[in-house]
């Protein structure tokens, strides 16, 4: 069961990201048309922008791109054994996860703190809009748990190959 749920789990985040991107650029095409030829310019589409790429960018980095898709600067990581790459993922991962854990009331406390504040045109809660935050931070220090895991008792993360990348590149 839980095979073939996380694929499908996996999909439809993918499918919340592609409605976010799509509603993004159809207001920003909205901004652009009210702002340019009609000369009439439209602040909630500028703050719509504003937080759909918000959370675009956190909730894709939560739920969607996977481990070996994110993004690094692995000169020196790349290179190593897979020893030196397991100790490598160990320290950062523990460093990481104590940091985001650390830092974890205080991001509580100011998100939720930030109930009082509302956005300039949409009226919208910033409680509601930074809550992605801490759905983020959680889904981080989870997915460092696991990654750190693995590195201990199971296997090394993988060395990059440029031939595979997904980025396209």
């Amino acid at each position: 069961m839980p095979t073939r749920l996380l694929p499908w789990l996996r999909r439809r985040c993918e499918d919340i990201l592609v409605l976010m991107l799509a509603t993004m650029f159809v207001v920003f095409l909205i901004q652009i048309v009210s702002r340019y030829v009609l000369n009439m310019p439209m602040g909630w589409t500028h703050e719509t922008s504003v937080i759909l790429w918000i959370w675009l960018v956190l909730f894709g980095a939560s739920f969607v791109i996977r481990d070996k898709e994110e993004m690094r600067f692995d000169l020196i990581y790349g290179a190593a054994r897979d020893r030196t790459r397991r100790w490598m993922a160990a320290v950062t991962c523990t460093a990481l996860i104590a940091i985001l854990v650390l830092a974890l009331p205080a991001t509580w406390d100011y998100v939720t703190f930030m109930k009082v504040e509302r956005t300039a045109y949409l009226r919208l809660r910033f409680d509601w809009l930074y809550s992605i935050y801490i759905v983020f931070v959680i889904a981080m220090i989870i997915r460092h748990l696991w990654i750190g895991w693995r590195a201990v008792f199971g296997q090394a993360p993988e060395a990059y190959d440029p031939t595979t990348a997904s980025s396209g590149v």
